[in-house]
């Protein structure tokens, strides 16, 4: 069965450097319709991509160059943004220039495409794949999740601790995990916070009494909201001179599982222009049937439910909180 990965996964394996070894190697690999990726040179006044096999010259035609590019569906940036950065592909076959040179026709096109066959549509909701971040927006991540093929990850589903942008945990081409959190005509959307564990699992690395690192997140009335980890938060009392996105060292005061409170003391806040590291996964299987963040004897339930079995169940809405009285 073929792996299908994010474009930049393949490109220093062993296998794929084989492949491109020469142009025998490369003839058998188009043989097997097999997926290979190497850097992309230069895009032409046609927005061909010319590639690098090292063995020879590689083309992807425009057309292509990504699923929908012909229809239109898709914008010409797709094929454009690829220039010095890893494309997929198979290898079509070979032809000569005008000088007699030998080159090898690739098709971008044809890797998603066996990739959203044999791959994407298999995905259900619930499932954990492998993805990498392609671009960075004020309301979300978009992420390639195979061989090029965008998904989008909505800001609020990255993590319980709330961000202003998702620049504060995610950087281009950083490696990830994902949810599938609903699938619709063929197209994916995801889910990550679930993930990065729960309550109980997060608090498990602080104690009362300790002093520790935090983010200042929002600034409220009644107090300041301090991020500990992103998917744990408590509450310090207010003070004066702080901003949001301040590093800030608190002092854990009170732990109170059952209404999953941090009560939180701030020492010291100060300016610090840190870069995203790469996330904790509590979560290391393959599939999620229900996440629930709140600990057991908690009075309210906060969960995710993935799947189910009535047939009108929505999973683009089955995240809830329910208050016990």
């Amino acid at each position: 069965m073929t792996d299908f990965y994010p474009e930049g996964w393949l490109i220093d394996t062993l296998s794929n450097k084989l492949a491109m070894q020469n142009p025998s190697t490369l003839a058998q690999a188009s043989h097997e319709e097999k997926i290979l990726e190497s850097r992309a040179l230069v895009c032409d006044g046609d927005h061909n991509l010319i590639v690098d096999l090292g063995c020879m010259k590689g083309i992807i035609n425009r057309e292509d160059g990504a699923i929908g590019i012909k229809e239109g569906l898709v914008r010409d940036i797709a094929v454009i943004s690829r220039v010095n950065r890893p494309v997929c592909f198979i290898v079509k076959g070979f032809k000569k220039d005008k000088k007699g040179r030998t080159y090898a026709v690739l098709s971008r096109k044809d890797a998603q495409t066996k990739c959203m066959n044999q791959y994407v549509k298999d995905k259900k909701v619930g499932d954990v794949i492998k993805a990498k971040v392609t671009h960075l927006e004020p309301f979300g991540a978009f992420v390639d999740i195979g061989c090029g093929i965008v998904s989008f990850l909505p800001i609020d589903t990255i993590s319980i601790s709330r961000i202003e942008h998702p620049r504060e945990r995610f950087s281009i081409g950083m490696d990830i995990k994902a949810i599938v959190k609903s699938i619709e005509n063929d197209r994916i959307s995801l889910t990550h916070k679930e993930l990065l564990g729960s309550w109980e699992e997060n608090i498990e690395s602080f104690s009362v009494g300790e002093t520790v690192a935090g983010i200042v997140r929002s600034i409220e009335e009644y107090g300041v909201f301090i991020e500990l980890a992103p998917n744990l938060a408590g509450l310090a009392e207010p003070k004066e001179g702080i901003r949001p996105g301040q590093q800030a060292s608190v002092y854990i005061k009170n732990i109170i599982p059952s209404r999953m409170k941090i009560k939180l003391i701030i020492i010291d806040t100060f300016d610090y222009d840190y870069k995203p590291t790469q996330p904790k996964y509590f979560f290391k299987e393959d599939h999620m049937d229900k996440f629930i963040y709140s600990p057991q004897n908690s009075d309210r339930l906060i969960e995710t439910i993935f799947t189910k079995e009535d047939e009108d169940f929505n999973p683009a809405s089955t995240e809830k909180e329910l208050t016990y009285t």
